[in-house]
């Protein structure tokens, strides 16, 4: 419903959007020239991305051995530009200096350049872990029909190009592009990987929805988790101000061939030991011995007695 007082209403709001004091941490100061970060651009790097680790699998184009040089290239080339533009926004939006120097822009864009390249460049290495990966998720689901099914539609797969390279990015120091990577996978798949975690070979995840990976998880080679995991702090320790303490090792450690089970939640930087099989349900604060099983005992309900007895359903 319209009234006389609209235009003061809208002035009045406008007002107090703008106010210096509500804005405080929540504004970003642009400067003239620098690029921002696009998601629509970081989509495209990831869209890129996996048909060049999966040629045929993704991205938009028909891929046959006689053409598969040319459309690699072709998307290298694309992924690289883009990833340079990307990196060197990620790098104006975590400097926070006021100076519009145009020698520090020209070193920041060579910088972001470099990592581009670094990163193109280790998309081979890169792929031989998915393919990893792949063999790992084939290999613990009876469900797996070929490697074709677990590329095409398992969740984990898709999970893991965000998150290998976005680890990558953040080894070379790139600032936010690696979390909004992951944080894109978050979205798409319902897994939550941070990009500071360290992933080993032959890693999958069953189902994948609702699981956590905190940022200084380590996670060896075998390693399977199911549906609803989360590896995260047991608790923060706080400054003289009370503020949680950044940067200190606080998520666990899984050796090699560990298992966690659907639903399991192990908190704070302990080590599942190699071998280790972690069962459904369970709340895990303490160090496992290597080879070892904590799970929980099944009791017998009421209603299982009535119903073995025939009396039930």
């Amino acid at each position: 419903m319209l009234t006389n007082d609209q235009p003061e209403i809208l002035n009045r709001t406008v007002e107090e959007l703008s106010a210096t004091e509500s804005l405080e941490g929540l504004f970003h100061q642009h400067r003239d020239g620098d690029p921002l970060p696009s998601s629509r651009a970081l989509e495209e790097i990831i869209e890129l991305a996996r048909g060049i680790l999966f040629p045929g699998y993704f991205g938009k184009s028909t891929v046959s051995t006689n053409t598969l040089r040319y459309h690699i290239g072709v998307h290298v080339e694309r992924l690289h530009k883009l990833l340079t533009d990307q990196i060197m926004a990620g790098l104006c939006f975590a400097d926070c200096s006021d100076e519009d120097d145009e020698r520090q822009q020209t070193a920041c864009r060579c910088n972001a350049s470099q990592a581009a390249t670094i990163i193109v460049s280790k998309l081979p290495e890169i792929r031989r872990t998915l393919a990893t990966d792949v063999e790992a998720a084939y290999n613990g689901d009876p469900a797996a029909e070929n490697f074709s099914e677990v590329i095409s539609c398992y969740p984990i797969i898709k999970t893991l190009v965000n998150y290998r390279i976005a680890h990558e990015l953040l080894l070379l120091g790139v600032p936010l592009i690696p979390r909004i990577i992951t944080e894109m996978a978050h979205s798409e798949t319902g897994i939550d990987i941070h990009p500071g975690a360290q992933i080993g070979h032959h890693f999958t995840i069953d189902h994948g929805t609702g699981v956590v990976i905190g940022a200084t998880c380590v996670i060896g080679n075998y390693v399977k988790l199911y549906q609803g995991v989360t590896l995260g702090a047991k608790s923060f320790p706080l400054d003289k101000d009370g503020n949680p303490i950044k940067g200190i090792p606080r998520h666990p450690i899984l050796k090699d061939n560990v298992i966690v089970y659907s639903n399991a939640t192990i908190l704070g930087r302990i080590t599942i030991g190699e071998g280790c099989v972690v069962g459904a349900n369970l709340w895990i604060t303490r160090d496992m011995e290597p080879h070892t099983k904590k799970y929980k005992q099944e009791k017998t309900d009421n209603i299982d007695i009535e119903f073995f007895n025939g009396t039930g359903i």
